[in-house]
């Protein structure tokens, strides 16, 4: 019996570790596509990996190649990058009392914070469990992002399309594979989400590269609203669960089955 428990208390303390690790492997080589789309946008090499280096932030990056290469200015490519990249400071606000990072280290854990690091972190179901779940995530994710942005711009030219490879649905199954076991908590979870998905699929043919993501966000304050303030919606929204809901994921998947 004691055997077991110990056995149980460290699958429970090497599953955060799994998750971040699996989860950045995968999602990080969706870089790959980048560095291709940002030389084949007029970016150099250097540029794109640089731009990987301190930005480190997929769409933000996605968005800011797409605005160059339909001729637009480097002002209004940074500007849709940086509105797409907004949400990493309601994470940031999130995550702080988690991470109780402090002095220096802070900037490091600024840097690290994305969708996916956030969404490990908070899948955890304790704070020790959290801290090595984003730093595991972020660790993995640097640095196989780089790496991918790097092998597809100095390959950019033997591809005939950053999409012929795929790795556009990269990202979209990994946040769809992190959420749904939450959308399976309750109907006001599933409410969330169409709610959402509606949104952003009526504003993108609207609005400028970031806007939709960020308006689709107004279905989890709805629906935090429609649970009141002990309800299912806001442990949604806060990135909690609720007691009883559905758990973050099965055993041996990363936070919700990505591969």
């Amino acid at each position: 019996m004691a055997d077991q428990d110990e056995q149980a208390t460290a699958g429970a303390a090497a599953r955060p570790l799994r998750d971040g690790l699996f989860l950045g492997l995968a999602v990080g080589t969706s870089g790959l596509a980048f560095g291709a789309a940002a030389v084949s946008s007029g970016l150099t090499v250097a540029q794109a990996c640089v731009l990987s280096l301190l930005a480190y932030t997929g769409a933000s990056q996605f968005a800011l190649a797409g605005a160059i290469a339909a001729g637009g200015g480097l002002a209004a490519g940074t500007a849709s990058a940086v509105l797409l990249g907004s949400r990493n400071t309601l994470y940031s606000l999130r995550l702080a009392s988690l991470l109780q990072v402090h002095g220096p280290g802070r900037l490091l854990a600024a840097l690290g914070v994305t969708d996916e690091s956030t969404a490990v972190a908070l899948a955890q179901p304790d704070p020790a469990s959290a801290r090595a779940g984003f730093r595991a995530t972020f660790a993995s994710l640097y640095l196989t992002w780089n790496a991918a942005t790097a092998l597809g711009a100095l390959g950019a030219g033997r591809l005939a399309s950053p999409q012929s490879l795929g790795l556009d649905v990269v990202g979209p199954a990994a946040f769809l594979a992190l959420i749904w076991p939450r959308l399976r908590a309750g109907w006001t979870e599933c409410g969330v989400g169409a709610g959402g998905a509606l949104i952003a699929l009526g504003a993108t043919p609207l609005c400028p590269p970031g806007v939709p993501v960020i308006l689709a966000a107004s279905a989890a304050l709805a629906g935090a609203l429609a649970g009141g303030p002990g309800g299912a919606a806001s442990g949604l929204a806060s990135g909690t669960a609720r007691p009883g809901s559905a758990p973050s994921g099965p055993p041996g998947s990363p936070a919700g089955g990505v591969p």
